[in-house]
């Protein structure tokens, strides 16, 4: 069957039988937040059309203003997620707290975790923004979801994904067999598979960074970001700067072309590790990329926070490997 012909529910009822344990539970939970993808996207296509850009007047717990479509993304994948019964408990970047579910809901034995619209502030100027998500299962007893079952580290995710509203709209999800990135044709409304089993290349020409921030970088980074702009025609140097701002796209061009993206700890850890930073290393790591905050891989970090964050460098691994000898101690 070609690749034109593969729709998304395809491909995860043929990853399903990868699984003879599966009751199916999982793969209607994936239906169900495909659906809200693309309503997602309707939104943003019309964004400049109807009454749903700019801000609804509040900051979220991270003190960042909420726009209308953040709320519209969060509300709309609660809901769909109330609807299937599939999850026991979901947290989400926009809630300062586990998202409750209604004691006449049916529960089931998920977890979802989401940023349900990254690089929000990009909205306004008509920039890439996306969805991030990653699910786990249930692990304390009871029908209940609770907050253990949130703050379980990367490597029990059983599956992470994004969807990267673009130039065209993107879903790229894996389930720990590959990285497989589809395409959505809004003729027929369906995401066809584009990408099939996306692998990172073992050292890209670009650099990711905020280097606005290059007064407050700590010195291992510092090093690296100017090693890395020096002439040498042996080892690719000097490499380009691309920094989109949307942690979704940045990772995506990452994922596609190789190179290396940084949010170093200093001036401060910025990114989300249950929300960004795990489902992100997730899908890096199953393209044949690495993930750490520079010392330490990402998927093992144990999270004790709902909103724990992180230093998180990630990209291609030979990029990834010499940016941590800097941080071991080398000078160039």
């Amino acid at each position: 069957m070609s690749n034109s012909t593969v729709t998304i529910q395809r491909h995860i009822a043929a990853q399903q039988t990868l699984h003879p344990e599966a009751t199916g539970q999982f793969t209607a939970m994936l239906w169900d937040l495909v659906l809200a993808f693309k309503m997602i996207a309707r939104e943003v296509r019309r964004a400049g059309l109807i009454d749903i850009l700019g801000s609804i007047g509040r900051t979220n717990v991270h003190g960042e203003k909420v726009q209308k479509l953040d709320e519209y993304a969060q509300d709309l994948i609660y809901h769909s997620m109330l609807a299937g019964g599939h999850v026991c408990c979901m947290a989400s970047e926009e809630r300062a707290e586990m998202i409750p579910l209604p004691r006449e809901r049916r529960r089931g034995k998920h977890v979802l975790l989401y940023d349900p619209l990254d690089g929000s502030s990009n909205i306004d100027v008509n920039i890439s923004i996306g969805t991030i998500f990653s699910i786990h299962k249930k692990v304390t007893p009871g029908a209940d979801g609770a907050l253990e079952d949130c703050l379980q580290p990367g490597t029990k995710q059983i599956a992470a994904g994004y969807v990267i509203y673009g130039s065209s709209v993107m879903l790229v999800y894996t389930t720990g067999f590959g990285v497989h990135g589809f395409t959505l044709d809004p003729t027929i409304g369906e995401f066809l598979l584009s990408h099939e089993n996306i692998r990172m290349p073992a050292r890209g020409k670009t650099y990711s960074i905020n280097e606005g921030n290059s007064a407050s970088f700590d010195p291992a980074t510092a090093k690296y970001v100017h090693w890395i702009k020096q002439k040498d025609p042996e080892t690719g140097r000097p490499y380009s700067l691309r920094y989109v701002g949307t942690l979704v796209a940045d990772i995506h061009r990452t994922l596609i072309n190789g190179g290396i993206f940084m949010y170093p700890a200093a001036p401060k850890p910025k990114l989300r590790l249950l929300y960004e930073g795990a489902p992100m290393a997730m899908i890096v790591e199953q393209a044949g990329g690495r993930a750490t905050n520079g010392t330490q891989r990402i998927l093992d970090i144990q999270p004790t926070d709902l909103h724990q964050k992180v230093p998180l460098i990630i990209g291609s691994p030979e990029d990834v490997e010499i940016y941590e000898e800097f941080i071991q101690g080398r000078d160039s």
